[in-house]
């Protein structure tokens, strides 16, 4: 056993950043803020209890909070791309936003709410690792109407060497795809930064209990069996599909080949035992 945890776990990621300073650093660093709009102080906010799969969660986010202007932030750890995953966040975000309102606020009070979503996987199309979506004009992408911001980090295309990007992003990235508990040394670079170096005392195998570390471990094996669970379906239904199209492409030649055959005046009989077909569907043909 290794001297840290993995801080993509639910425990450890909300013992991370239910630190002030490390969420104020973490959103700072990897949400695409405008010149002076950074975050100075958060406070939190509720948040759902989640499901016991790691793949299924209902709640919110792990992390909810909000800072000295009101704007929402919804920090989510994701461990696999699911189809529906993209959806979800979606609703959530706009669910944290509409519930702002009450009978005796204007819409113009309503604040901002982003929704930070790091994925352990790859969800979309290319090689890009982050995403940002806002509801823009078509054809027009730089008219935005503001109000609800979603980001999505894929953590299995970071590449920390051809980041050219400021160096908390890098760090904070590098701390979630490198620190597990195989970890035996930590980069120098991490341990440089004030705010690493307190995440990885947090995520210290010593720093937990016996319960929380059976928990830990039932975790990723949870997580190992439901993408184990995963990719079985995938290859069955790819399979299945393949079978599919092979019975359609033979479904197709023999009604091709029996049209050929009535057109030739082949007794409909014998056309019906070369083809496998029914004499009623070669009648209509």
């Amino acid at each position: 056993m290794g001297k840290y945890l993995d801080p993509r776990y639910d425990l450890t990621f909300k013992a991370v950043f239910e630190h002030p300073d490390l969420i104020i650093s973490f959103l700072n660093a990897i949400l695409p803020f405008k010149n002076g709009e950074v975050i100075t102080e958060v406070e939190y906010l509720p948040v759902e209890m989640t499901n016991e799969s790691p793949f299924k969660k209902f709640s919110i986010v792990d992390v909810r909070c909000k800072d000295q202007n009101g704007r929402q932030f919804l920090v989510e750890m994701q461990m696999y791309w699911t189809d529906e995953f993209k959806q979800r966040v979606l609703f959530n975000a706009s669910k944290a936003y509409v519930k702002q309102a009450d009978k005796k606020s204007d819409y113009k009070s309503l604040k901002p709410v982003y929704s930070l979503n790091i994925v352990n996987d790859r969800g979309f199309d290319g090689e890009e690792y982050f995403h940002q979506f806002q509801l823009a004009e078509k054809g027009n992408p730089d008219r935005i109407i503001e109000g609800i911001e979603l980001v999505f980090v894929e953590l299995k295309k970071f590449k920390p060497q051809t980041l050219a990007e400021h160096t908390m992003k890098r760090l904070w990235l590098r701390f979630l795809t490198e620190i597990n508990e195989k970890t035996q040394e930590v980069p120098q670079e991490l341990l440089d930064s004030p705010e690493i170096c307190k995440a990885m005392a947090i995520v210290e195998r010593g720093a937990y209990s016996d319960a929380q570390l059976e928990a830990y471990e039932k975790y990723w094996d949870t997580v190992s069996a439901e993408i184990t669970l995963l990719n079985g379906h995938f290859r069955k239904g790819k399979a299945e599909g393949l079978k599919e199209g092979e019975e359609i492409g033979a479904s197709k030649k023999n009604i091709e080949n029996a049209r050929k055959m009535k057109e030739c005046g082949v007794d409909i009989n014998i056309i019906s035992a070369v083809t496998g077909l029914s004499t009623t569907d070669i009648e209509k043909l």
